[in-house]
């Protein structure tokens, strides 16, 4: 059964470019930067936070984020989450 995730990540001493990188790293690394609620709508994550559905542990999930950050040649604060309901409010649709 697929599990869901969240993982935010802060670079250390990054700029913009940096973080166009990320996002591009994460992505292919199966991270997407919207969410979607029930009636599958899609929202706009925060700036650096991530989804994921995968049936695989959160340690393994972290270690995609870790390779993803490594792969464009920073260091970042990492954190993952799994979660069986989430709920938001003023996040823009995707």
């Amino acid at each position: 059964m697929a599990n869901s995730y969240l993982t935010r990540v802060e670079l250390h001493n990054a700029n913009a470019s940096d973080y166009q990188n990320l996002h591009a790293a994460m992505a292919a690394q199966k991270f997407m930067r919207t969410i979607p609620n029930d009636e599958g709508v899609r929202y706009q994550l925060p700036t650096a936070e991530y989804y994921s559905v995968a049936e695989i542990d959160t340690n393994a999930v972290l270690e995609l984020a870790k390779l993803a950050v490594a792969s464009i040649g920073k260091t970042g604060s990492i954190i993952t989450v799994q979660f069986n309901d989430a709920r938001w409010n003023g996040l823009p649709t995707a």
